[in-house]
């Protein structure tokens, strides 16, 4: 076997991401060794490849699915958004430019040869490649521009899979006029349909997927469950809920730790707080009210894409005050990456948001200066007496002038602040410092010994791989990998222009 094939999407958040993590864990259970695939992926979740380049953080989820190392052929082409019309480019790991949407066109015919090249890399290297789309594929506004969805599809010969999200309704009409509005030669890939998120006995869904099959020439492969607590990794805030699911254990110690997480407008890498939510006893929630921070346990400034002007944004909120009232009544708080930089005296920054010098909240004795090159890196240390292994991605370089050390950062009582992200996924560290907090913040608070969070997530893709092996046709996507798209396959009008 040397084939690929396409997932792609009615909709944003439709479940590509996992569906695709799902066939990787599958795939790999037979004995196939399998790569994921994302051309382009816009996302403020990121991580760092062992060899130093920034790719995202679904990919390298998929690549945990797939049981190999992520790498930044999985995913060439990875947009962070800064503000509402700006993102930057990131090829290849490493950061290229910036652009807007319109401007973006131009740097397309370089992305697509890169693109084009590092699929066929994986397809050489792998017996089986799955490819994740991005939004839905009947944008047609797009199309001309498009290199990750039926582009990506025509130029490497992929069959295509369609999963629409049956918990928001409308989903065999949302799978029907997606291929009714592709283009002939697009319509030709698209192979079968996946029904995502359905609750209940998928036997009440009769005729549906036999009548869409009947309407379009193409089966409905499966019918996916609602399944709870999984809980991985979110390419962006779209999927990111007030609250986070709470351990299926109950409390070790008396009391719960309540932790409130500040949402930032350009929040990024809040998969930060994964780990922490496993933990039996710790209730997190994402919040932008200054009332949430005034009374949880601890709280989390966590990264930004924007940390200005996301700073600017939690002074006009009233958040910033309810940060410094906690941090002068010795009251724990943790800011990690843009959030630490937030926490520092002085912010310079002439790069990403070109304000110049910038008061910080002036809780940690440390300056913030924006320079041109991005800091990416797989840092270790210890803390709390603890090894500590993590990841860091950012532009400020924050230079402490006292304090306490805190892994590379520092910390003043109660307040602590950090570059490192990934940190809480090291168990011992977590629970050594989540015992730190409780006592700060008074409460009867033990975290659990024994809770693993790389076993979770272990047990967390093979839900996955069990989803596909259990409900979907696998046979059919084996067919598809060897052969790709079945010929003859007709066409939906009304089509749109080639």
């Amino acid at each position: 076997m040397s084939g690929a094939l396409l997932v792609a999407g009615t909709t944003s958040d439709a479940g590509k991401s996992v569906l695709t993590a799902g066939i990787c864990r599958w795939l790999a259970r037979q004995g196939i060794k399998v790569a994921p695939f994302k051309a382009q992926n816009m996302s403020l979740n990121s991580m760092v490849t062992r060899d130093g380049a920034e790719i995202g953080r679904a990919q390298a989820m998929q690549a945990a699915a797939a049981g190999v190392e992520p790498e930044a052929a999985m995913n060439p082409v990875l947009l962070k958004p800064g503000g509402d019309s700006s993102s930057q480019v990131v090829l290849l790991g490493r950061p290229v430019g910036e652009t807007d949407a319109l401007g973006y066109a131009a740097f397309k015919p370089r992305l697509r040869a890169v693109v084009q090249e590092c699929l066929a890399d994986l397809r050489a290297r792998f017996d089986a490649v799955i490819c994740e789309g991005a939004g839905s594929p009947a944008e047609i506004n797009l199309r001309h521009a498009d290199i990750t969805n039926m582009d990506l599809a025509r130029g490497a010969g992929l069959p295509v899979v369609v999963v629409g999200d049956i918990d928001r309704g409308g989903v065999f009409a949302a799978l029907y006029g997606t291929l009714a509005l592709l283009c002939e030669a697009d319509q030709a890939l698209v192979a079968g349909f996946v029904l995502n998120k359905f609750r209940g006995d998928a036997r009440l869904l009769a005729p549906g997927p036999a009548m869409l099959g009947a309407l379009t020439g193409r089966p409905v492969l499966g019918v996916l469950p609602w399944a709870e607590g999984l809980n991985l990794d979110v390419e962006d805030s779209l999927g990111l809920g007030a609250a986070t699911a709470p351990s299926d254990h109950p409390p070790v110690g008396a009391d719960v730790l309540r932790i409130a997480v500040v949402r930032f407008p350009r929040i990024s890498n809040f998969t930060d707080i994964d780990a922490l939510a496993c933990e039996p006893g710790v209730v997190v929630r994402f919040t932008s009210r200054p009332e949430d921070v005034t009374d949880a346990d601890l709280v989390i400034l966590p990264g930004t894409r924007a940390t200005v002007a996301d700073l600017a944004w939690l002074r006009e909120r009233g958040l910033a005050a309810a940060v410094m009232s906690r941090a002068a009544h010795g009251r724990p708080v943790l800011g990690v990456c843009g959030g630490y930089q937030m926490l520092a005296t002085e912010i310079r920054d002439d790069v990403e948001s070109r304000a110049g010098v910038v008061a910080g909240l002036g809780l940690l004795p440390a300056t913030v200066r924006f320079g041109p090159d991005k800091v990416l890196g797989r840092p270790r240390g210890t803390a709390f007496g603890e090894p500590v292994e993590a990841y860091e991605i950012h532009l400020g370089e924050v230079v402490a002038e006292g304090g306490e050390a805190f892994l590379d950062g520092c910390a003043v009582g109660a307040v602590r602040g950090t570059s490192w992200h990934g940190t809480f996924e090291n168990d011992g560290f977590r629970r050594a410092f989540l015992a730190e907090v409780a006592a700060q913040a008074g409460r009867q608070f033990v975290p659990a010994p024994d809770v693993s969070f790389a076993a979770l997530r272990e047990r967390r893709l093979d839900a996955l791989g069990d989803l596909v092996g259990n409900h979907l046709d696998t046979g059919a996507l084996l067919r598809l990998l060897d052969t790709g798209a079945p010929p003859g396959l007709p066409f939906i009008p009304p089509g749109a222009p080639e």
